[in-house]
């Protein structure tokens, strides 16, 4: 057999089979489900899954505000930040974020566990988060996901 009987088959922007995810994230680790979304924005849970292209899935995550932490992190834990001015890093930590911006939490969780470039870039816009039930999405028609069957 001088030739190959198969090709590799790579997604691309016109290939890829992109649903809808929805996904409850009340009484979820903040970490745990950061890394599960994280796998779903990148496609990773299909046959069809591609390194180098966006070929995941668009997720919406409701209840942003129910999620939790493990141990004192809520109260212990610092997000640092800094303005771009002398003497301008500011610290916060997740209790007070949590009563100003509940969904910025999730934001930064997830952000942190996608790919650092373009395609990280382009995969953060694939994720709606909104801290209550209503999401305005029902358009699309999205899938209930149950996170714990999801490794």
């Amino acid at each position: 057999m001088d030739a190959l009987s198969y090709k590799t088959k790579f997604a691309n922007k016109a290939s890829a089979e992109k649903e809808w995810l929805l996904v409850d994230a009340e009484n979820e680790v903040v970490g745990r489900l950061a890394s599960k979304v994280a796998m779903l924005l990148r496609g990773k849970h299909k046959t069809s899954y591609t390194p180098h292209a966006d070929a995941g899935s668009n997720v919406i995550i409701i209840n942003a505000e129910k999620v939790r932490f493990t141990g004192k992190k809520f109260t212990d834990k610092e997000y640092v930040r800094y303005t771009g001015y002398q003497g301008g890093q500011r610290f916060t930590s997740p209790k007070e974020l949590m009563a100003k911006k509940p969904t910025e939490i999730l934001t930064h969780a997830i952000h942190g566990m996608l790919p650092k470039g373009p395609l990280g870039r382009e995969l953060n816009t694939n994720v709606r988060i909104f801290a209550g039930t209503d999401h305005g999405h029902d358009a699309q028609q999205p899938k209930k996901v149950d996170l714990s069957k999801i490794k």
